[in-house]
């Protein structure tokens, strides 16, 4: 079974449809689940004790993960001196505690089983040094950081963590920036153009496939940086 966080609208649910198609098992995590139409619970990722009741409710069943994407995060586009603290240390516990949070606790279930695989997610801004997204670039950086050294720590179990760092993707992330702030970020990838959702599923696809055990630590842009 696939964990997919964030996996009831946007990318996350992209990338559950994807990985249905597939004929792969998935369960969603997210705040709200209602209206999905496949198998979901609810829980904040931000919130320690709610993700380790879900790897509880896994191991309770029998339940057993051969993969986690960490799809889950949040956005603010502001100039770092004019981002509210409340709104800093949402993104952080979001993006980066949250990230965090589901590796610790659900990696005790693929390490029994000596395999398995985690994707997180950085960004683009990363990379680009964005002005505007500059606390949604350091909670980010802190995911790539963080999935480097766990990489490393999870080698021995036969469980590779990589990262994928997508450019502006055509989701409800989006919602609130405008169409020229968009073409000014796509305009200094690699590929300059826009990618959809469905560039990012092939990516999750292939990392969690067998084809790609030899890649772990590693940081994927989708458009290039």
């Amino acid at each position: 079974m696939i964990i997919v966080t964030g996996g009831s609208r946007g990318l996350g649910r992209s990338i559950c449809e994807r990985l249905l198609s597939k004929g792969q098992e998935v369960l969603a995590l997210a705040r709200s689940v209602e209206d999905v139409p496949y198998a979901a619970l609810a829980c904040d990722v931000s919130d320690y004790a709610q993700v380790k009741a879900v790897a509880k409710h896994l191991r309770q069943n029998n339940m057993k993960v051969s993969g986690v994407v960490n799809a889950a995060g949040i956005a603010a586009m502001n100039l770092a001196v004019t981002t509210p603290p409340d709104t800093t240390a949402r993104v952080v516990q979001v993006n980066l505690l949250g990230t965090i949070y589901c590796c610790q606790v659900f990696a005790p279930l693929m390490m029994r089983q000596k395999g398995g695989c985690f994707i997180n997610f950085s960004t683009i801004a990363v990379a680009l040094g964005l002005k505007g997204e500059a606390v949604y670039a350091a909670s980010k950086a802190g995911v790539e950081g963080f999935s480097r050294a766990f990489a490393r720590e999870m080698a021995d179990f036969n469980i590779r963590v990589n990262c994928i760092a997508p450019g502006p993707i055509d989701t409800a992330l989006l919602r609130g920036i405008t169409s020229d702030q968009i073409g000014k970020i796509v305009s200094q990838q690699i590929l300059p153009w826009q990618f959809g959702p469905d560039a990012v599923s092939d990516v999750v696809e292939l990392l969690l496939d067998d084809r790609s055990g030899s890649l772990s630590g590693q940081v994927f842009g989708i458009g290039g940086a």
